[in-house]
C-alpha cells in the first residue's frame, strides 16, 4: 500500500526516525512499498547520536522535502504537552540519554507536523495500517531485543495516562528454582529483566546463542516470562491479537508456540482468547515495523493538522 498523494498525482514523502537502543534508522517514504531513502546511525550519546539525526533530515530537506515527521524512540520518554519535559527521555538503563530533548531541537528545525511517542506504540501502528493488526482498533506489539517493549493500542489508540505503557516492566513470579539476577537496573522480577536480550545473554554467559538448541532449558525462564506477561494483557486490556518479534524471537521459532500453549494453560478455559488460530503470532512487518512505524506517526500527525502541504 503506497502512501497518499498530491493533487498533482506525486507521492508525498514523510520523515520516520526510529530511535533504538543500539541503533536509529532514519527513513525518507511515501509509504511501506515506496521507501526513498534510509540511513542507520548508531545510538551512542546523545550529543553525537542527535546531530547525525538532524544531518540526514536537512539533507532530505534540501533536496525532497518532506510533509510531516514521526519521531518513535525507546522509553521511558515524556508525552504529556503540558508538562515541562515533555519530548524528554526519562529515567532509563541508558543513563547517558536520561533527560535528552528528543523532540526540541526537532521541532525548531522543521516546520512539519511531527508525531512523537515510544518505537513499540509506532510499530503497533504500522502494524495496524499495513500488517498484522490491519482491521483491528485493540492490538498490542511486543518486541523482545535489547530490553521488553509494549505497544498497546486500545480503541484505536496508544494508551495513555500519566505515561505510555510499560509492561515490559511488570513484576513477574519467577520459574521455580531460577535465582538469576535481573538485568533491570529498576526491578529485581520484571519481564524486562528476566527474558530480554540483555538477560537471555547473561543467562547463557560464555555459551554461543548459535550452539543453543531449542529444547535447551535457558528458553524455560524466557517462555515463562513472556506467557506470563500475554497473560496479563489478556486479563487488563484484552487486545485482539498480540504481534510479538524481535531479536530475542528471531531464528527461534520453537518459542511462539510454547508460549501460545503456556498462555492457554494459564488462563485454564476461564476467558475465550479470539480467533481460531494462534493469539500471539510474528509481527508481519517483520523488521521494518519500527522503521514504518515513525513513517505511521508521521502520517497520523499530518492527519490530525488537517494538511499534507509539501515542505
Amino acid at each position: 500500500m503506497d502512501g497518499p498523494v498530491t493533487d498533482r498525482g506525486e507521492a508525498r514523502l514523510f520523515a520516520g526516525v526510529e530511535l533504538g537502543g543500539t541503533k536509529c534508522i532514519v527513513t525518507l517514504a511515501a509509504g511501506p512499498d515506496d521507501i526513498r531513502d534510509q540511513r542507520t546511525i548508531a545510538t551512542t550519546v546523545p550529543w553525537e547520536t542527535l546531530p547525525a539525526i538532524k544531518a540526514v533530515l536537512d539533507g532530505w530537506t534540501a533536496s525532497h522535502g518532506f510533509c510531516g515527521l514521526g519521531i518513535a524512540s525507546f522509553g521511558p520518554i515524556r508525552l504529556d504537552p503540558a508538562k515541562a519535559d515533555y519530548g524528554q527521555v526519562g529515567a532509563t538503563n541508558k543513563p547517558d540519554w536520561e533527560g535528552a530533548d528528543l523532540l526540541g531541537p526537532l521541532q525548531s528545525a522543521f516546520d512539519v507536523p511531527i508525531g512523537f511517542d515510544t518505537d513499540v506504540n509506532g510499530a503497533a501502528l504500522a502494524e495496524i495500517r499495513w500488517g498484522s493488526g490491519r482491521g483491528l482498533d485493540d492490538f498490542a506489539y511486543v518486541t523482545v531485543g535489547t530490553g521488553v517493549g509494549v505497544g498497546l493500542i486500545v480503541h484505536g489508540k496508544p494508551t495513555r495516562g500519566f505515561g505510555h505503557s510499560e509492561i515490559g516492566h511488570v513484576l513477574v513470579p519467577r520459574l521455580d528454582g531460577d535465582d538469576m539476577v535481573s538485568v533491570c537496573r529498576f526491578h529485581d522480577d520484571c519481564v524486562e529483566g528476566l527474558a530480554s536480550g540483555t538477560a537471555l545473554n547473561a543467562r547463557l554467559g560464555d555459551r554461543p546463542l548459535s550452539g543453543v538448541g531449542p529444547d535447551d532449558p535457558v528458553w524455560e525462564p524466557i517462555v515463562h516470562s513472556l506467557a506470563t506477561m500475554v497473560h496479563a494483557l489478556a486479563c487488563t486490556t484484552g487486545p485482539m491479537r498480540i504481534a510479538m518479534g524481535g531479536g530475542v524471537l528471531s531464528g527461534q521459532p520453537q518459542l511462539l508456540p510454547r508460549i501460545n500453549a503456556k498462555l492457554e494453560a494459564s488462563l485454564a478455559d476461564y476467558m475465550q482468547l479470539p480467533g481460531d488460530g494462534a493469539y500471539v503470532i510474528s509481527p508481519e512487518l517483520g523488521t521494518m515495523a519500527g522503521p514504518l512505524g515513525a513513517i505511521a506517526l508521521a502520517m497520523e500527525a499530518v492527519e490530525s493538522a488537517g494538511t499534507y502541504a509539501a515542505r
